[in-house]
């Protein structure tokens, strides 16, 4: 065997359809008794720009304002190298995935961009379509097979231990292992060590989330980082559940966010990982986002975030026709939510906003005045859905030791990887980085061990 990829989900599915299409020998081990993982639970965007189906849109686009926003959602606090990786191969990933017959339904506005950038998938057909390519090319992959163990030679990744019908094995690879095992959502451990301030938010996220592969790569001495940066996901009613996420953000259509007292406390056009930060200051962490029929208009029917309708034929919206009413359905103290609206409307006319909100979401978009009857509210809660820290890597995949030293044999990609997000989190890198760095990760070490062969 040429490669070892541990986790199948869109990092590991596009690390080996990329690694078979170069001609090596490759083998995925998944943990779960399916493929996709979290990825088939994301919000389907992935970020991209200067792409085809933007051009269609008339979508004035560019890699360095893509860039620019990564660094400044980032906070600056993002591995500069990764980011340029990033924004180097972004394109051409976009390309891949197209001609590969990953299906691209549109291109919306989202959080932490300049631009509409936010290109939408459907994260099953995505990941059933790179499947498919993958075993076409003669990848092997084995599902119910959790890696327990890497397996080392005088300091070298040669291999992994794995358990398979009850019985465990090992799998040697001559040209590196490569770990997209995801992150930890799952662990209450890890999630107790790490991110206590998390802890009551709703746990979301794929089951096989246990930071696995994280484990794996620390126990051979791989260096973490971001964990400072842990952050829930802001948008969720608070009945969600994987099966059923129930997830909007109107606040980036034009809505408001208010807390139990009727009052806004947090800047709604920052990305929704520092909106959740926000809501879990509120007394008892309960908050409501606030719409009108001009914001309710603006929904997009089957989008993962913007279809208000489908959330509202479910019974998850509180509609009403005066702002009265609506404060009385939500159980907030007379007068307060009218009192913030109309200040709202004030601020957006003078631009004295006392939060510091001028856009819909980051620097796009002009909000509107809350105004035209009927008037929506939802009860939202933050999420634990993802958690955008982990391995140190470089701007190849290799896993790095404490030092900066690539770990030989070792590279990692995905959810389980730290260094590329920083401070924050812009909307569509998550899947966008799963897919550019898998490829990057497995066409580097299918380079490398061929140069140290010469």
């Amino acid at each position: 065997m040429d490669l070892i990829i541990v986790g199948a989900g869109m990092a590991g599915l596009c690390a080996a359809v990329e690694a078979s299409e170069i001609g090596a020998n490759v083998v995925v081990f998944e943990k779960q008794p399916n493929v996709g993982g979290s990825s088939l639970l994301s919000g389907c965007f992935m970020a991209f720009a200067e792409t085809e189906l933007q051009r269609k849109l008339a979508i004035d686009d560019s890699t360095e304002s893509l860039m620019k926003d990564l660094q400044i959602v980032g906070q600056f606090k993002n591995d500069e190298q990764l980011v340029k990786a990033y924004c180097k191969h972004q394109l051409a990933t976009y390309n891949w995935l197209v001609a590969r017959g990953v299906q691209f339904q549109g291109c919306q506005a989202v959080s932490g961009h300049s631009n509409p950038r936010g290109h939408t998938i459907i994260p099953a057909q995505a990941i059933h379509t790179l499947k498919k390519q993958a075993q076409k090319n003669g990848v092997k992959l084995y599902v119910d097979s959790p890696v327990v163990r890497l397996l080392t030679e005088q300091q070298w990744v040669v291999g992994v231990i794995y358990e398979q019908n009850g019985q465990t094995q090992e799998c040697y690879a001559a040209k590196g292992v490569l770990l997209t095992a995801g992150g930890f959502s799952q662990s209450e451990d890890l999630l107790g060590a790490f991110a206590p301030q998390l802890e009551s938010t709703i746990r979301l996220g794929g089951e096989g989330n246990q930071g696995d592969g994280i484990k794996l790569a620390a126990s051979v001495g791989a260096w973490l980082e971001d964990f400072p940066y842990l952050k829930g996901t802001y948008g969720f009613h608070p009945s969600s559940t994987n099966e059923k996420k129930r997830q909007s953000h109107t606040f980036y259509k034009g809505g408001i966010i208010v807390n139990e007292q009727g009052n806004r406390f947090v800047n709604e056009s920052i990305s929704y990982k520092l909106l959740g930060d926000a809501a879990l200051q509120q007394t008892n962490q309960r908050t409501f986002q606030i719409w009108d029929q001009t914001v309710m208009d603006k929904g997009v029917a089957g989008d993962a975030l913007y279809d208000f309708q489908q959330l509202y034929s479910e019974g998850l919206i509180i509609k009403a026709d005066t702002i009265e009413e609506l404060e009385e359905k939500i159980i907030v103290p007379k007068g307060s939510l009218k009192k913030t609206i109309a200040s709202y409307n004030r601020y957006l006319i003078t631009g004295d906003d006392p939060f510091g909100r001028h856009t819909l979401t980051h620097t796009y978009g002009t909000p509107t005045p809350l105004e035209t009857a009927p008037f929506y509210a939802m009860e939202t809660a933050t999420a634990m859905l993802a958690t955008y820290a982990g391995v140190r890597v470089n701007e190849h995949g290799q896993a790095l030791n404490p030092f900066g030293e690539p770990i030989k044999g070792l590279f990692a990609a995905g959810e389980m990887v730290g260094g590329f997000h920083g401070a924050g989190y812009m909307t569509g890198s998550s899947l966008g980085k799963a897919a550019i760095f898998g490829r990057i990760a497995a066409s580097y070490a299918l380079q490398i061990s061929e140069e140290v062969a010469r």
